[in-house]
């Protein structure tokens, strides 16, 4: 059997799907896992792959990180091309198979069925026959003679290479060696490996099991510094004080805490990793955007928001006038009802740097769930 690596591709936006939903599809669960690590298990049990790689979004690939180190991953692009031309830079193997995420119910006869062929042409293409009658444009045309392309796709890896170096955009695989004049070997396709462009399609998948009714907890906690001449915000709120936070951003600590109780809920790291404060874009930002970004990004990747509880430890300045607003302001943004956000305000007896008025220091709790699509 040929020694093969695999491309996963999973770096789309997800369009059209996210019209219907609020996950990309590649971050839907299945039982207590996303589906792009549903697929890359399941393709682990096919064959004895020489390396897997997976191709994220850039927004995606540090968190992808956090989930398996038993794969390789690569940054793409902005298209299909360009994402499968990166991830092709790490392939050191003659033979490559490349695959959509999207394309989740793959099975082992499919596969065995693509492998067996590999020495037929540049590159073995599963394709289905159309049963329907076919119109192009006005005109009916021979429905034998029209295909469904699939993937998995598989290639000779130097051939493909030179495939997509073309100044042509392709829609797979097989179109681009195609074009150099190069064989392609057409095989029987498999109504399984229907892709998912659409929610419905979900339904017709029988291999993806419903999400896990699964929820998790994160906590946060930040301290920021009195400085003269600077608002204060805290909670999205301006402060009526003579004092703001010295910090690269607006300085507003509870939102930065509660900021860390998210992503740690979800396994993403902590705030500085996703908004550096050695960046001139983050100076002086509103905190608000930077927690609306989050909470996008937890929503994308599969889970809702469910609570968050936030303790401010401050003597000064008094926040009791705050609190209702805090908690609109803060609701409004994780898309939650404000009874969901909890903030208290408490002193420390005048002992430590709160205690002496030096700076206020909050720590944050959050819960979130997987989204239910099923």
């Amino acid at each position: 059997m040929p020694d093969l690596t695999l491309v996963l591709l999973s770096a789309g936006s997800a369009s059209r799907f996210v019209k219907d939903f609020p996950v990309k599809k590649q971050w839907i669960y299945i039982d207590d896992i996303p589906l792009w690590l549903f697929v890359a298990k399941r393709f682990q049990k096919f064959y004895d792959f020489k390396k897997i790689i997976i191709v994220s979004s850039k927004e995606e690939i540090n968190y992808m990180k956090n989930f398996s180190d038993d794969f390789e991953y690569v940054e793409g692009g902005d298209e299909r091309q360009e994402s499968l031309k990166k991830s092709l830079e790490k392939v050191q193997t003659p033979y490559v198979l490349v695959s959509d995420v999207a394309r989740a119910c793959v099975n082992q006869e499919m596969i065995d069925e693509i492998i067996s062929h590999h020495d037929r042409a540049e590159c073995v293409v599963p394709v289905l026959d159309v049963s329907d009658t076919v119109i192009y444009e006005k005109d009916t045309i021979d429905r034998d003679k029209v295909k469904l392309v699939q993937t998995p796709q598989l290639s000779k890896t130097k051939v493909l290479k030179k495939a997509l170096n073309q100044k042509v955009l392709f829609t797979d695989d097989s179109s681009a060696i195609k074009s150099l004049g190069r064989d392609v070997f057409y095989t029987k396709g498999n109504t399984f490996a229907k892709k998912i462009t659409y929610l419905a399609d979900l339904k017709e998948l029988v291999c993806l099991k419903p999400p896990k009714e699964q929820f998790f907890v994160g906590t946060g906690y930040d301290v920021h510094k009195f400085v003269t001449n600077k608002d204060m915000f805290l909670c999205g709120v301006k402060i009526d004080s003579e004092f703001g936070f010295l910090a690269h951003s607006d300085g507003d600590v509870a939102i930065h805490a509660l900021i860390d109780s998210l992503l740690g809920a979800i396994g993403a790291g902590d705030i500085g990793e996703l908004f550096p404060d050695t960046e001139k874009k983050y100076e002086g930002i509103d905190s608000k955007v930077l927690l609306t970004r989050v909470v996008e990004f937890i929503k994308s990747v599969g889970y809702e928001i469910v609570n968050c509880d936030i303790t401010i430890q401050a003597e000064v300045p008094k926040l009791s006038p705050y609190k209702f607003k805090m908690r609109k302001v803060l609701a409004d943004i994780l898309g939650i009802e404000p009874i969901r956000v909890n903030v208290k305000a408490t002193t420390t007896e005048k002992l430590g740097f709160v205690g002496r008025k030096e700076g206020v220091a909050v720590t944050a709790t959050s819960t979130v769930k997987i989204f239910k699509w099923k």
